[in-house]
């Protein structure tokens, strides 16, 4: 098997072990609303390791750059919000946007936009639907890492989806 073909299924383990790791962080959030350093922090060395290990194999140092420069910038783009509004994103968020950013920066430059705007939008229709339903008010916080994990895997899946779905005939 050369480099090239062993390639995908190095970042498959990536994203394999991003999906154990969303179940784990989901799950810790909702019920204690914290995203703990003991399982974001690692998975960047595993993410950078495994990325670094796809992008050698098929000696694609650019797209390896790529996905650093995703992560610096969305945790960058979390971190200015933390820092303009501090009560309504926690550190552990900021973390983690860095953490997905990693797997957008891979995919993609559009995967950041979409599992961004994602995050926001399954995060506000949570909010509005529990305000709604009065089960919280403008001041009760809400677990957002859930919706950044839920957005992001929307990014990665419509990623995913046109190599998943069969070529219409005469195309």
């Amino acid at each position: 098997m050369s480099g090239a073909e062993l390639a995908p299924f190095v970042s498959g383990i990536a994203f394999a072990y991003l999906a154990g790791v969303s179940i784990v962080l989901v799950v810790i959030d909702l019920s204690s609303h914290r995203l703990p350093n003991r399982v974001v922090l690692p998975s960047y060395v595993v993410a950078l390791l495994l990325f670094a290990a796809a992008s050698a194999l098929t000696a694609d140092p650019g797209r390896l750059l790529r996905t650093v420069a995703g992560m610096v910038i969305l945790f960058a783009c979390y971190f200015a919000m933390r820092l303009a509004s501090p009560g309504s994103l926690g550190g552990g968020d900021v973390k983690l946007a860095g953490l997905l950013g990693l797997y957008f920066g891979w995919i993609g430059w559009s995967a950041i936009l979409i599992g961004t705007a994602a995050a926001f939008l399954i995060g506000g229709t949570q909010a509005i639907a529990m305000i709604l339903m009065r089960r919280a008010d403008r001041r009760t916080r809400i677990a957002f890492g859930p919706a950044m994990l839920a957005g992001a895997w929307v990014a990665i899946i419509a990623a995913a989806l046109p190599t998943l779905l069969p070529t219409p005939p005469g195309s």
